[in-house]
């Protein structure tokens, strides 16, 4: 009891002393209120959790509550914001160190275990929240208007138009998730489509959307490990959109290599990806880095962007256009979350209430990440040039916005 009033007269000097809209809630009843409008309560279950919140970090507030000792109430937005406030007041927001999603094994069978763990929870989960062709990437909003599926269309027509794909096309997209890339190739503008993904929900899915939508003979989806790809059929434009974060830094020569090798001379691809912003150390912090690598994505790993054009570039691929969507994924991390939210009882009813809450935390504290310009996104098309040199592309960006 002298402890919990220790820690809790602690907390409370913090709270007054940043002036937080916040409402604290003790598992015994006490309530603690700061502020005349509070936008967020926080409802502190156990003694370990107060104790978190006195030394706070971002990491560990996610853990306490994934493990439903803190519960949130109030927008996303806002308690992320909050968290960070008072992590930044205890100084525990740590940048330095490797953004490290794991012990970067990276062998096709970790791989495959790592990519059913994250995506094979259930279709009808992400289906929840997700837009329409369960685009399970960043989108592309051309306005602060566009809903989400407009938004996702526009991402997926935006690749098309960089890829600059055409009737007959030999098309490949490496880690097709849910298949909304090579569908949409394929229907509007005629190319012959093959996709993988190490996702057998994902390949069950896009198996019975191409029964569904008459696309067999245009649309081919496999089951396996990029690197297990043939060489001998190479692809004219090859597009991986969120899967290259799953790569590995020590194997990105690999990746890019095998990429080069499925190019015909003269082919292209665009490369998608999150990427960290640190260029020093690659990092977020450790903290936070163990919390995602433990409960999201296990094994991933991000790298600058400038290291991707290096690897690329040392692998024969020369890059002809570079995007940065950082403020589109933080926009489309918020409209997941909202939409989450929304069907709370569903989620929770078909993953139950630990995924749910490491879903919602994961994707806010991801959507904040981005806000703050400690990851990014870049989008990168490259080809690989003929003997001579030549790269046909556009002299302008004029074809993308046509």
């Amino acid at each position: 009891m002298v402890l919990e009033n220790v820690l809790l007269e602690q907390f409370e000097q913090t709270l007054q002393k940043l002036h937080l809209p916040i409402v604290v809630e003790l598992w015994n009843g006490k309530k603690l209120n700061t502020a005349m409008a509070p936008s967020v309560t926080v409802k502190v279950l156990t003694l370990t959790a107060l104790k978190a919140l006195i030394n706070p970090s971002l990491g560990e507030l996610a853990r306490k509550y994934v493990r439903q000792e803190i519960d949130l109430n109030g927008k996303s937005q806002d308690i992320l914001t909050l968290g960070a406030t008072l992590c930044q007041a205890e100084k525990n927001i740590n940048r330095t160190g490797r953004f490290k999603w794991g012990r970067f094994l990276h062998t096709r069978s970790s791989d495959k275990r790592d990519i059913q763990y994250h995506y094979d929870v259930s279709n009808t989960f992400y289906g929840l929240w997700l837009d329409t062709n369960r685009v399970y990437s960043c989108a592309y909003f051309k306005t602060e208007h566009d809903t989400l599926d407009q938004a996702q269309e526009n991402k997926l027509d935006h690749i098309c138009k960089k890829l600059l794909l055409k009737p007959e096309d030999r098309f490949l997209d490496i880690g097709c998730g849910w298949g909304g890339l090579i569908m949409w190739a394929a229907e509007h503008y005629g190319v012959d489509a093959t996709g993988i993904t190490l996702s057998q929900n994902q390949f069950d899915y896009v198996s019975q959307q191409i029964e569904h939508r008459g696309l067999a003979g245009k649309v081919t989806v496999k089951l396996m490990d990029y690197r297990d790809l043939p060489e001998n059929e190479p692809f004219d434009k090859i597009a991986s959109v969120g899967m290259f974060e799953h790569v590995g830094r020590k194997n990105l020569p690999i990746y890019f290599k095998k990429i080069y090798n499925l190019l015909v001379p003269g082919g292209l691809v665009m490369n998608h990806g999150i990427t960290t912003t640190d260029t020093k150390r690659k990092g977020l912090g450790s903290d936070i880095s163990d919390f995602v690598d433990e409960y999201v994505f296990p094994n991933g790993e991000l790298v600058h962007i400038s290291h991707v054009i290096e690897v690329m570039s040392n692998h024969g691929l020369e890059c002809r256009d570079i995007e940065s969507l950082r403020p589109h994924y933080a926009k489309t991390l918020w409209n997941w979350v909202e939409r989450l939210e929304a069907n709370k009882d569903e989620a929770v009813r078909l993953v139950n209430e630990e995924r749910y809450r490491i879903w919602r935390i994961y994707m806010a504290g991801s959507a904040f990440s981005f806000e703050q310009n400690w990851i990014s996104l870049f989008q990168v098309v490259a080809g690989r040039p003929f003997d001579n040199g030549e790269l046909p592309y556009p002299l302008t960006r004029a074809h993308l916005y046509q």
